[in-house]
């Protein structure tokens, strides 16, 4: 079956080109997201000597020599890419181009929520990791620009009577966790982050878009020109309208402008090795559990 292309890879390369010179405006969000999985290796008590840095941001790759694992960093965009070089590789996360079992550590921070077939991306990266090797990435995920989109769903309704596809569908958590084990991940774990971000103006949350390589690319966004109209009034809604609430959080608008969280998965998986814990099967146990709850009745 085919998978349907969410996805415009095209406008991907393109915003992600656009945006390799302009890093810096959000280096602190992409260095505070790398400190993160970084945090994590760093809790993991075993030598890595072959890492995939997938989207790195030319962040990702120093980050691993520091600790000294010899990486290779593969951007979908070139230019991004070449913030890596000599170890830098354009390719797409879509068709990973590397054998089986040829790395023992893979890091993707904030580079695969554009994937169209992320099922097939995680079933990838598994089978380019060697037995026990370690794949360790951060995904942005609802609510996550929630408000955003609110915002522009209820101006164009107002202004023209429809709305049109405009920012990117994000994975939840639990749905990371899902796409992790239908992969075949072994002892997978998912928690979550926050990056708690303000913002004084709408214009100023969509230069920082724009400065990641983070505008939508999706195949059925408005070919168009946008309205001013339509901005300013989705400005309004988020700049001086009424509080939004989510599930996750509360945006509160007031005089030093709105909030913005960046919610994101912090996952990580095993490839499967017959040296890791394995589950018991039925039967397999040692104790009768009337046995412990008799022995522990009556204790406070």
């Amino acid at each position: 079956m085919n998978t349907p292309a969410i996805f415009d890879h095209h406008a991907i390369r393109l915003r992600r080109d656009r945006a390799a010179s302009r890093l810096a405006l959000v280096g602190p969000i992409l260095e505070a997201a790398t400190a993160i999985l970084a945090d994590r290796l760093d809790d993991v008590a075993r030598p890595f000597t072959a890492a995939l840095d997938i989207g790195g941001r030319g962040l990702v790759g120093p980050m691993l020599a520091e600790r000294r694992i010899p990486a290779l960093s593969m951007d979908i965009s070139p230019r991004l890419a070449a913030l890596s070089a000599p170890h830098g590789l354009c390719a797409s996360p879509e068709y990973l181009p590397f054998a089986p079992a040829s790395f023992d550590l893979v890091v993707a921070c904030l580079s695969l929520h554009w994937v169209n077939d992320l099922p097939g991306a995680f079933l990838q990266i598994r089978q380019s990791l060697k037995p026990d090797g370690l794949f360790l990435a951060c995904m942005p995920i609802l609510p996550t620009l929630r408000p955003l989109r609110t915002a522009l769903e209820r101006a164009e309704l107002a202004l023209s009577d429809g709305v049109s596809p405009r920012v990117s569908p994000l994975p939840t958590q639990q749905g990371c966790v899902q796409l992790l084990q239908r992969a075949g991940f072994a002892l997978p774990v998912v928690d979550s982050e926050r990056l708690d971000l303000r913002y004084r103006s709408t214009l100023a949350l969509l230069t920082d878009l724009r400065a990641a390589g983070e505008t939508s690319a999706l195949v059925q966004r408005p070919r168009r020109f946008t309205s001013r109209a339509l901005f300013a009034a989705a400005a309004a809604e988020l700049e001086t309208g009424p509080e939004n609430t989510d599930t996750a959080a509360s945006y509160k608008n007031s005089s030093d402008g709105f909030s913005m969280p960046l919610h994101m998965a912090v996952l990580s998986g095993w490839a499967p090795a017959p040296t890791q814990p394995q589950a018991l099967q039925p039967g397999q146990f040692q104790h009768d559990l009337r046995d412990v709850l008799s022995e522990t009745k009556g204790v406070s």
